[in-house]
């Protein structure tokens, strides 16, 4: 993976990390993009290191997601099950979608690739569920509402 392709993508689960943070612990945007532009974009954990990450791609994805988070949220509720309205739905899940609609509707990545990226998440966060299968199906009904010339 090329050095920049990789930055966006460490860029993007920072920026789901970031977001399930906030919402769990009430934190502002502020400082939960602080604490991780200090704390986790290229830092050393049990002789790991973390990737560095897209800095301007992650404030935009956070701020896009705070400040749009009505219209994402109302998107994602239309792309979900009526049985299952985004409240319901798992915080990593909510952060994921959060993410990849302020991308979607604010971004300038092909939506394919948005799709790609958010799915390989949700295959890390959740390895042995089906949620990568959900998280495609919503995205893409996401995508095809923000983006329909792009289909």
């Amino acid at each position: 993976m090329k050095p920049s392709r990789q930055m966006k993508s460490a860029a993007r689960l920072y920026a789901l990390q970031a977001l399930f943070q906030m919402e769990t612990s009430g934190q502002t945007v502020e400082t939960v993009a602080r604490e991780f532009e200090t704390h986790r974009f290229g830092a050393i954990y049990d002789d790991e290191e973390m990737a560095e990450g897209d800095l301007d791609l992650f404030r935009k994805l956070l701020d896009d997601a705070v400040n749009w988070q009505a219209q994402i949220d109302q998107m994602t509720d239309r792309a979900l099950v009526a049985k299952w309205p985004i409240a319901r739905i798992d915080p990593t899940l909510r952060a994921l979608f959060r993410a990849a609609g302020a991308e979607l509707t604010h971004g300038d990545t092909p939506p394919k690739v948005v799709i790609n990226e958010y799915v390989e998440l949700a295959k890390a966060f959740f390895p042995e569920g089906r949620e990568a299968k959900f998280v495609n199906a919503v995205l893409d009904h996401m995508a095809r509402a923000a983006q329909p010339e792009a289909f």
